[in-house]
Parts: C-alpha cells; structure tokens; sequence
C-alpha cells in the first residue's frame, strides 16, 4: 500500500506562520517552512500552494483555545484563516486545538540545545511540528482502537465458532 497521506501542520500567529509536513505515511511531523504573515487571503493562497505542491490530503489548523473550552482571540483569526484557506481549494482542512504548542516547542528547542537568542522566528515551525504531530497520534490511536477491535472481534468469533 503506497497511498500518499501526507498532511500539512499550520501555526498561525500574528506575525509569523509555522508550516510542518507529515511524512508519506501520515505518522511523523516534521518542520518545513516559516512564513512572514502579510495578509489574511495571501497567506492563505501561499499556504494552498504550498499544500498543492506538496500533494497534501489534508491541512490541520491549530487554533487557541482557552481553559474553559473557549476559543481564544487568536484561535477566532485562526478560525478565519482555515475558512479562506477552504475557500482556495478543495483539500480538506480542519481545525485542531494547539494550546500548549508553543511551549512544547520552546522546551523542545531548549532540550536540543538551541540558544535563547536563536529562538525567536524558528519557534513557529516547531509549534507547527507540535501540532500536526498530536492530530497524527490521536489518529493512529483511533486507527489502532479499530484493529483492537477487529482483533477482539475475530477472537470472539473463533471462540464462538469453536463452542459449537
């Protein structure tokens, strides 16, 4: 099966926006860009292509939310940018909660032994990284969920079979 599942991981932010992209197998996020914001539908249009160009199936949105399940200032601009993103093109793309991505970066950063000072413009990538990589694990756990399934289910039905 070489089916091509490549997603791509957006950070928005103010000033910048983190791009990552799943390996071809759609389980490993890795940084791939960032971008100088300039406005709302020219990033948009830049970020379809690069998704294009990339063949990508699917492009995931962080967005901010607050503690209580709200969605956050910065989570409503993320919300519009996914809605000009799906007005440019035909990829599905979805929103998904990004609260606590920046820091995981930043110790992430911290940990590989990148200096403070070197930090700043190269955090958004690695956000990105952050969350495309999250939507990929809750993926694979629900893909796993179903092979457990199937699994328990082939069991009972032998252990069924074989009672007769």
């Amino acid at each position: 099966m070489n089916e091509n599942l490549r997603i791509l991981g957006i950070d928005p932010g103010d000033k910048r926006i983190g791009l990552a992209i799943s390996d071809l197998t759609g389980t490993i996020a890795n940084p791939l860009n960032v971008l100088v914001h300039v406005k709302r539908e020219e990033d948009a249009r830049t970020i379809v292509s690069i998704a294009e160009k990339n063949d990508v199936k699917f492009i995931i949105v962080g967005f901010a939310m607050g503690e209580e399940g709200e969605i956050t200032p910065s989570g409503r601009k993320a919300v519009r940018l996914a809605d000009v993103i799906k007005s440019f093109t035909t990829i599905p793309v979805i929103l998904w909660d990004e609260s606590g991505s920046t820091n995981e970066a930043r110790l992430a950063r911290k940990l590989m032994g990148v200096k403070r000072k070197n930090l700043k413009g190269h955090m958004d990538d690695l956000a990105a990284t952050v969350i495309l990589q999250s939507y990929l694990d809750v993926q694979m756990i629900g893909v796993q969920s179903n092979i457990d399934s199937n699994i328990d289910s082939n069991i009972d039905s032998n252990i069924d079979s074989n009672a007769e």
